[in-house]
């Protein structure tokens, strides 16, 4: 298997984290009451770590399918070599490393770090191009 499937593996199984870290959070802010509930009505907004899990979570969403689609491209157009290897680790490490700097909410760093893992993206796409 190559490193460009595997690693969109082990992206997938970052996002499962992510979607159980941030469910954890809003459970323990709203209480299981209401995560067993129907959900219907506004709940209160979450606030401070359970909010933040939850943006990072949504922000996983807003690149996984970008990556996906440009990994799958890469692959069935036998285009991986060194920079594919490359670029699909980027991608999955600075999503690794994004997920606690936002929970923690430190700035700056985490948008450096998001960057990073839309440099990744770019350069699978730059060898489907190229």
């Amino acid at each position: 298997m190559s490193i460009e499937i595997r690693m969109l593996a082990w992206a997938v199984l970052l996002g499962v984290a992510q979607l159980l870290l941030a469910a954890a959070g809003m459970t323990r802010q709203r209480g299981g009451k209401w995560n067993a509930s129907a959900r219907d009505g506004q709940p209160a907004p979450l606030t401070g770590v359970p909010a933040r899990l939850e943006r990072a979570f949504h922000n996983f969403l807003e690149t996984f399918a970008f990556f996906a689609a440009a990994v799958l491209a890469v692959v069935l157009a036998q285009r991986q070599d060194a920079q594919t290897a490359l670029a699909v680790q980027l991608y999955f490490w600075a999503r690794v490393v994004y997920v606690p700097l936002y929970a923690a909410g430190i700035p700056y760093v985490r948008s450096l770090v998001w960057g990073v893992s839309m440099l990744g993206i770019m350069l699978l796409v730059w060898a489907l191009l190229g």
